[in-house]
């Protein structure tokens, strides 16, 4: 497979871990993301990943309920990082080595993040999974994934969702809703388009980070955004 990149931060939706289920991890969404992820390592490709933890909870939503804003979003943390220990379990049961690293100090459950640890996990062949978010409340694990794909000098954030792109609205919800091929960080601004938060989307305008939107859960979908085939959508 011929790769159009070098090196990618994937962001992983924690809802798509959810499968069918409602709840949760579903082994077989969890096996398939794996057996993905393989296949674009072996090609050379030296992937990290940051993925959300909506499947376990949301601290908005805990917020919204009375938790305290700062406890939620800690308990995302700690379910993004529950997610994080599951992909790299799937991940090596593949074949394929694989490092966790915590934005808060966890050891033994992973290694406390440093890009320059991530950095040399990726050049020995590790796919190198970042949990905890930002380490801070108030951030997204978007803004946790623009942040880390910069940190680690990505070529391009790969954002895996449910849908194939973006659209002028939620294709969900809006059967006229058309897609884009490609659109500018800006345009996403201004249409006030939920792609990902507005610091995700400054950081990665700010420091030149394209964003590919597409499909994950459809088996083989990522080795056709990594070979450069116009899948999804791109902004940049």
């Amino acid at each position: 497979m011929r790769s159009k990149y070098n090196r990618v931060l994937l962001k992983l939706s924690g809802e798509s871990l959810m499968g069918s289920q409602g709840y949760g991890i579903d082994t077989k969404r969890l096996n398939e993301y794996a057996s993905q992820i393989k296949e674009i390592a072996d090609s050379g490709v030296q992937v990290a990943i940051v993925i959300g933890g909506g499947n376990i909870f949301r601290g908005l939503q805990g917020a919204a309920k009375g938790f305290d804003r700062v406890k939620g979003d800690q308990m995302g943390m700690l379910a993004t990082t529950i997610n994080s220990l599951a992909l790299s379990s799937a991940l090596e049961a593949a074949g394929q080595s694989a490092r966790v690293f915590t934005a808060i100090n966890m050891f033994p459950i992973g290694e406390h993040y440093s890009n320059r640890k991530a950095i040399e996990a990726l050049d020995d062949g590790y796919v190198a999974i970042i949990a905890g978010g930002t380490g801070n409340p108030f951030f997204t694990t978007d803004t946790a994934s623009a942040l880390r794909g910069i940190e680690v000098g990505a070529d391009v954030m790969l954002k895996g969702t449910r849908v194939d792109g973006i659209y002028t609205a939620d294709p969900e919800k809006d059967p006229t809703a058309t897609k884009f091929s490609e659109i500018t960080y800006d345009e996403v601004y201004n249409r006030g388009l939920k792609v990902m938060d507005l610091t995700a989307t400054a950081l990665c305008k700010e420091n030149g980070m394209p964003i590919v939107v597409f499909d994950m859960d459809t088996p083989g979908n990522l080795a056709k955004v990594i070979a450069g085939e116009p899948i999804g959508t791109l902004v940049y």
